[in-house]
This record gives C-alpha cells, sequence and structure tokens, in this order.
C-alpha cells in the first residue's frame, strides 16, 4: 500500500485503501498497523487534522479492529 508522509512527531507515513476500506500508519519506530473498516471520510479527516497522532488516538485508536504488520 502506497503511503504518505506526514508532518507529526510520532507517525511518519499514512495510507488507505478504498476497495478494502483499510487504513496503515506506519509509526516513526518503524512498525506499521493496519486498521481495518476505517471509511473515506475518517481518512481524509485523518490527514488533514493539525494533530494527525492526536487524531489517531480519539478516533482511531480503540475503535477499529487492527493488526501490527
Amino acid at each position: 500500500m502506497e503511503r504518505t508522509s506526514v508532518l507529526s512527531s510520532n507517525i511518519a507515513s499514512v495510507g488507505y485503501d478504498p476497495d478494502s476500506s483499510t487504513l496503515e500508519i506506519e509509526f516513526n519506530n518503524g512498525s506499521i498497523y493496519q486498521y481495518f473498516d476505517v471509511s473515506q471520510r475518517i481518512y481524509e479527516e485523518l490527514i488533514s487534522a493539525d494533530s494527525v497522532g492526536g487524531f489517531l488516538a480519539a478516533n482511531i485508536k480503540g475503535s477499529y479492529r487492527f493488526s501490527k504488520v
């Protein structure tokens, strides 16, 4: 999945696959997580958020199934 770099102290890049509704987050420490059944709207809000990490913590973590890649 192709990811886009983001300005964040904790997150290096973010990718999204609309066909599978999968959000992929690469953290600065190199770990990659995929979150499932995420809407395109949530992805767009994430990448345009003032704080990408804050949006992730408030709206995605704990709300979606995920897997460490």
